[in-house]
């Protein structure tokens, strides 16, 4: 996800976005831990997508 993308979203639809990605990336860990994915980059890509989510975040609460 950009950041252009995610600027564009209101502060309550971004925490909902970072709980729900959160979510998705413990599952992807646990099924990585029983069975190892091919495209082991998704963790990373998940990983950076929810930092980059949290730092607008705190950008926006900022500002208000």
């Amino acid at each position: 996800m950009k950041a252009s993308e995610i600027r564009e979203m209101s502060i309550s639809d971004l925490r909902e976005r970072i709980e729900a990605e959160k979510a998705a990336l413990d599952t992807l860990k646990i099924n990585h831990s029983i069975s190892p994915i091919e495209d082991t980059s998704k963790i990373s890509k998940a990983r950076k997508d929810i930092a980059r989510m949290m730092t607008i975040l705190a950008e926006k609460e900022k500002q208000n």
